[in-house]
């Protein structure tokens, strides 16, 4: 009970990649948290070992689509605020299997609305209780050339992952107006770093490189992406929840653009420096079949975050990566166990 004396964050999907660096990142400083998590495929409770004894920590196994569950945790542990983070959120996964999408992304999250507007209308919820919704940047869809997103940029989902996280967005943000929950909502860029589910990019780049095998790279690899190191991330969304104002939302960046391609090739590169009996490594790349409805180009303009809230990322893309590397080389056991979960390693998103 000690945790629920402390008016804790409730982190939805807190044993996951992102989530448990906010969650490691929140407790180092000194607050309270709960993770609420159904150890799904992709959620290793590995990733909250370093925190598993802090007494500012507790940990729940459950579904956001569980309503008694979920009314349960706001009752026990009372939370001052919520970062909703529990999603399905592979773009490959979501073309084969659309379903598991929606009805996490979509209906979890409505039910986690209503709990919280439940809780919220209670007298042991504290004052000032907030809800910061965390979304992406694909629910804007494709850009061209030129150009970035930022707050008022309209929704164009491509992918029945991007089109469910729009759905959530929406839904967020109508209890915010229609039942007055003070919401607040980010969309970040790519994110990476330690801890990563070995189904993303970086990770299957590294990963395949290690084991001598083919790096797969979708169609030309000229898809661009923008990509921010989850410790930026979870401090950007701590702040957002401290700080931001109530009903905004919040695009969150990593000012780091860079083309699939040249980004396996610098991964490559630092590789060919740790490991130079593997050199080099870009030999191992090869091009396969790419993903229906991949999106061209994501890029995201953070001047709201900057100037409101003076957040900037404290790592440009090379200290990022070599970070992550060396990470990785030096957690195989880690990684390593999760080789055997379903679908790692394995090609995914042809379904359409």
């Amino acid at each position: 009970m000690a945790v629920a004396e402390e008016r804790p964050i409730l982190i939805t999907g807190g044993a996951g990649f992102i989530g448990s660096a906010v969650a490691r990142t929140a407790t180092a400083r000194g607050d309270a948290v709960v993770i609420l998590d159904a150890l799904t495929y992709a959620a290793c409770i590995d990733n909250l070992a370093g925190i598993a004894d802090n007494r500012h920590y507790a940990f729940e196994k459950g579904d956001i689509r569980d309503r008694a569950c979920l009314d349960r945790i706001f009752s026990t542990y009372r939370p001052r605020s919520v970062i909703h983070l529990a999603a399905e959120s592979h773009v490959d996964r979501s073309i084969d299997a659309p379903s598991a999408f929606i009805d996490t992304n979509v209906t979890g999250t409505f039910q986690l609305l209503e709990a919280a507007c439940a809780y919220r209308d209670q007298s042991h919820c504290p004052e000032g209780f907030r809800f910061l919704h965390v979304s992406t940047d694909e629910v804007f869809g494709s850009l061209g050339p030129k150009g970035q997103f930022d707050e008022a940029t309209p929704y164009a989902p491509n992918s029945p992952y991007s089109a469910s996280k729009a759905a959530s967005d929406h839904l967020v943000r109508a209890w915010g107006e229609t039942y007055g929950l003070p919401i607040l909502v980010s969309n970040c860029s790519n994110n990476y770093g330690p801890y990563q589910f070995p189904e993303k990019l970086i990770p299957v780049v590294i990963l395949a490189a290690l084991s001598g095998q083919p790096i797969p790279i979708y169609g030309s690899g000229s898809n661009v992406r923008d990509w921010l190191f989850v410790d930026d991330h979870a401090v950007a969304l701590l702040r957002i929840l401290e700080s931001g104002q109530s009903g905004r939302t919040y695009a969150i960046g990593g000012n780091a653009e860079v083309s699939n391609l040249e980004l396996v090739h610098r991964i490559c590169g630092l590789l060919d420096d740790r490991l130079p009996a593997g050199a080099p490594h870009a030999r191992l790349i090869t091009h396969v079949t790419d993903r229906p409805g991949h999106d061209a180009r994501y890029a995201i303009n953070a001047t709201r975050i900057r100037d409101e809230l003076g957040w900037r990322p404290s790592r440009n893309l090379e200290q990022g990566l070599a970070l992550a590397i060396d990470w990785y080389l030096e957690n195989r056991g880690w990684w390593q166990a999760l080789q055997n979960r379903n679908g790692v390693g394995a090609r995914l998103g042809l379904g359409a």
